[in-house]
């Protein structure tokens, strides 16, 4: 027995990547699993069948497995890849929200179309994949169910001419802490993966900047996210809601989520000549902050 043994999973965007490796872990511990994707190009064009290839995959390992070629951009894809789920296995328990592509380019150069596909797909997505889950655990009282969200260090800390993905990326973390709360009551968990692998939506982006990649190091590939989200979706992660969890290079890390450093009061307006003594404490303060979380978050060797 696995630790997900006939638990009933989603999984989008995983006919490559991250999305593969988590529903080829999930089906080996035990998972029912949706395979969901378009089997587009990065940037979200084309279509081939690697969701079928990824079923056939986990078929031949002895796991049940259905194939969704859905768009998680619409309400009504959002609502297939869903309905899949209740049609092929009766029920749903596991959502990753994995599914993703790029249109890098700087603000200067970026058109509408270019922030429309990336937040249809990554922010969107996340509203269309989950809402018909949430209300499913909603009307049936299941309980215990996991939503796993895909964040990125391009929204959470910022990464040059990836406005668009960003601006989901980040949107997504603020997403699931608000889903989390609403879902709490059902004793569901919902939790944001911040992931660093290379995939070859990844790879262009790390030679791009002159590094190498060693694609045989499953330290730097997209397996070593499996286990953790797997983690996460198992009895085990009952505990965990509403958090960021990064996993990169070897590393898993939990992240500070937004909160007050330091605060002044006034009981009158602020003035500026008042201002200009609080804001440089308050950056000061953020400075002393920022220092002791990176000495803390040095990795300790396991």
């Amino acid at each position: 027995m696995g630790v997900l043994d006939r638990r009933i999973a989603i999984v989008t965007g995983s006919g490559r990547g991250i999305g593969r490796d988590i529903a080829l872990y999930f089906a080996k511990q035990g998972a029912r699993v949706v395979v969901n994707d378009l089997g587009g190009a990065t940037d979200g064009s084309g279509q081939s069948p690697v969701a079928d290839e990824v079923v056939e995959e986990i078929r031949k390992a002895g796991g049940e497995a259905v194939a969704s070629h859905d768009s998680v951009a619409t309400v009504s894809g959002g609502q297939a890849i869903f309905q899949t789920a209740i049609d092929a296995f009766g029920g749903l328990d596991i959502l990753v929200n994995n599914a993703g592509i790029l249109r890098d380019r700087t603000l200067f150069n970026m058109e509408e179309e270019d922030w429309d596909a990336v937040l249809n797909v990554h922010l969107k997505g996340h509203y269309c994949c989950t809402r018909p889950f949430a209300r499913y655990i909603r009307e049936t009282n299941r309980l215990g169910c996991r939503v796993i969200n895909f964040s990125s260090v391009s929204g959470l800390f910022g990464n040059f001419g990836q406005a668009n993905y960003g601006a989901a990326k980040a949107g997504i973390a603020g997403f699931s802490r608000v889903v989390s709360l609403e879902l709490e009551k059902y004793e569901a968990t919902v939790n944001t993966i911040s992931p660093g692998a290379a995939t070859r939506m990844t790879i262009p982006l790390i030679e791009g900047r002159g590094l190498a990649v060693d694609t045989s190091d499953p330290t730097r590939g997209p397996q070593q996210i499996a286990p953790v989200v797997t983690w996460l979706a198992s009895p085990a992660g009952k505990a965990v809601n509403g958090e960021i969890i990064h996993v990169s290079r070897g590393t898993v890390a939990i992240m500070q989520q937004p909160t007050l450093i330091r605060t002044f009061k006034s009981d009158e307006l602020w003035t500026l000549d008042q201002l200009d003594g609080v804001i440089p404490s308050l950056l000061e303060a953020k400075r002393v902050c920022d220092e002791r979380a990176a000495k803390e978050a040095t990795p300790e060797l396991i």
